[in-house]
């Protein structure tokens, strides 16, 4: 009788895959499927931010360099500037 009893209980379980068990599969992969979409949607965004902030560095140090050529070339201009004064009013007092 112990073997009947045995059997009955194999045959109340069932076999196979279960509803329960493919829900949990669903659900899983829903999971996943869902943290994967946000990592790839941020990573996208970072890349795009960081493309936007190299090409803001690379103005700034462009103008930066822009900023110096400009600087010497108003010192130049200052100093041609006395020197033409100087030699105007030395003309001047020679006359």
């Amino acid at each position: 009788m112990t073997v009947e009893m045995a059997e009955n209980i194999k045959r109340k379980e069932p076999n196979g895959i279960t509803f329960k068990m493919i829900m949990i599969i669903l659900i899983s992969v829903t999971i996943v499927l869902i943290l994967t979409t946000i990592k790839i949607y941020l990573s996208n965004q970072i890349y795009y931010e960081s493309k936007k902030v190299n090409n803001m560095q690379r103005e700034v140090s462009a103008l930066k360099a822009e900023n110096v050529l400009l600087q010497q070339h108003i010192e130049a201009l200052k100093f041609k500037n006395r020197v033409t004064d100087t030699i105007f009013s030395i003309d001047n007092t020679d006359n």
